[in-house]
């Protein structure tokens, strides 16, 4: 028998709410997202961009 975390099956439970919202559409849910930041009024910062790795012959 598997033991479930209540608290996992939620947040797994309104995530999949959420993305049905949106036809499981990710550049939907993306936008969505940012719409809501915008309309919040605070400041995102977004991660720093990843430098390219010099290959080492």
């Amino acid at each position: 028998m598997t033991w479930k975390d209540p608290i996992v099956e939620k947040v797994r439970k309104t995530r999949e709410a959420y993305a049905a919202m949106f036809n499981h559409d990710i550049d939907a849910i993306c936008e969505d997202i940012k719409e809501w930041e915008e309309k919040s009024g605070r400041k995102y910062d977004s991660p720093p961009e990843k430098k390219a790795l010099k290959k080492v012959a």
